[in-house]
């Protein structure tokens, strides 16, 4: 039987999203895989739909409503691998902090997870580009005593880059290969 993983999108959902078709891709044969596209969960549905639109409709209730929505979804679902982008890693935190059967969060350019002051009881792997200018500070990640992994010459965005595509999936096909290694040892 596949391991769950859920998948939460960043603030532009599927809207703007082709890129997670490459996850989804790579993985659906592997994990039975359950999308939420974050602007759904956070019920926003904004006319002019800019970046500092959708910021503010997420930071002025959006993340609150969205955590509830997870929650509600998937409060009774078995603990699962989490794979969140950008706003949804925020979401992802704070709903395993709130009680999300959470078995491991891997957040790549989490926004506003920077805010948070509460250690998670769940496994936790943070990646983000040098340049994004979202990124907690190493004081931030110090005081959680959590680590972040940086990489150099990108950015905010750097989820959606083809060569990163491929070293996350590696790492979660890595993982279920490890797992079918031990089932059979």
């Amino acid at each position: 039987m596949a391991q769950r993983l859920v998948v939460l999108s960043d603030m532009w959902g599927i809207r703007n999203g082709l890129w997670v078709t490459s996850y989804l891709g790579y993985l659906q044969q592997y994990y039975d895989i359950v999308y939420y596209d974050c602007q759904e969960l956070a019920q926003i549905n904004v006319e002019n739909e800019t970046e500092e639109n959708l910021h503010n409709a997420f930071v002025s209730g959006g993340i609150d409503i969205a955590v509830s929505e997870l929650l509600k979804k998937e409060k009774k679902s078995e603990p699962s691998r989490y794979l969140a982008f950008s706003i949804g890693g925020t979401i992802a935190y704070k709903a395993g902090l709130a009680g999300l059967p959470i078995k491991s969060l891997y957040a790549v350019s989490s926004t506003r997870v920077r805010k948070e002051t509460e250690k998670p009881s769940f496994d936790t792997r943070f990646i983000y580009g040098a340049n994004d200018k979202f990124r907690p500070s190493d004081e931030w990640a110090t005081n959680l005593d959590l680590e972040i992994e940086v990489i150099d010459d990108f950015g905010h965005e750097l989820y959606s880059d083809e060569k990163i595509t491929k070293e996350i999936c590696q790492e979660f096909l890595t993982m279920v290969s490890m797992r079918k290694c031990k089932a059979s040892a």
